[in-house]
């Protein structure tokens, strides 16, 4: 009997209109993609943009993809840069949930998502057919269609350029979300490091409320669970509530803290 391809958690979440969190994991860990998998999380980021294995190293993408098909959790990966082959490398070893980095132009983005789309926009997309792991090495039903369906990629809006580009970027059909960057939008800004100055904060809202008006799912990053809670509250529809590095150290500190000595 051919295998079945299994259905996107994090595509019916957004089409559900419901909020999904997820966890940074800045380790690259197949044991803590799987952990937070059995946690609970509806996604684990990993970000190739600033560090871990490259995206081309099938053997260490296959052993993250193995641990969050084993807990069903989603991975959401971002791509070190735009170029589309590196979207469908992705996409044929079994990645459902890609966005790309430093986005400026509404051609960009159009050109990833077609990438990933064996039909767009009522025409062909310029995925190639193959029997990669994506398809179960062919022997997937209704591979195509499925794929089509299930394939999820977003950009991040993370420059002057692309804020000024917004409207155009939001229009690009298809297009699966927008993630906010404020901490790289300050340094575009020419504020670096400072995500609460004003000209930051109008940015980050002129992004997140043209994209809730465009109905183009918002993801973020949440600093704090009353930040998290408020920005779930104001449209945002994926949120990263921490990384695995900033969860340890908050444990590990405060079990330190609380170490009284004996000085006796």
């Amino acid at each position: 009997m051919s295998p079945s391809q299994p259905a996107n958690d994090l595509v019916e979440t957004l089409d559900d209109g419901d909020v999904a969190l997820g966890v940074l994991d800045n380790t690259y860990s197949p044991t803590l993609v799987e952990f937070y998998g059995e946690l609970g999380a509806d996604f684990v980021w990993l970000d190739l943009e600033h560090g871990g294995p490259d995206p081309r190293d099938g053997g260490r993408m296959e052993d993250l993809l193995r641990a969050a098909e084993r807990t069903g959790v989603e991975l959401l990966l971002r791509l070190p840069d735009t170029d589309p082959t590196l979207v469908r490398k992705a996409l044929d070893l079994g990645m459902r949930n890609v966005f790309l980095p430093r986005v400026e132009t509404a051609e960009e983005v159009r050109d990833a998502v077609r990438s990933a789309r064996f039909r767009y926009d009522d025409g062909p997309g310029d995925r190639g057919l193959a029997s990669p792991r994506a398809s179960r090495w062919g022997l997937a039903d209704e591979y195509v269609a499925t794929e089509d369906r299930e394939t999820l990629v977003g950009v991040t809006i993370e420059t002057e350029a692309s804020v000024e580009n917004l409207d155009e970027i939001l229009s690009v059909p298809e297009l699966g979300f927008v993630f906010i960057g404020p901490f790289d939008l300050s340094v575009s800004l020419g504020h670096p490091g400072e995500i609460d100055h004003p000209n930051v904060e109008e940015a980050v809202e002129t992004v997140r409320s043209k994209a809730v008006d465009a109905d183009v799912p918002v993801a973020g990053l949440g600093f704090g669970m009353d930040d998290v809670n408020e920005k779930a509250a104001n449209g945002y529809r994926m949120l990263n509530l921490g990384s695995t590095t900033g969860a340890i150290e908050g444990a590990v500190t405060s079990w330190f803290d609380a170490y009284e000595p004996n000085d006796a």
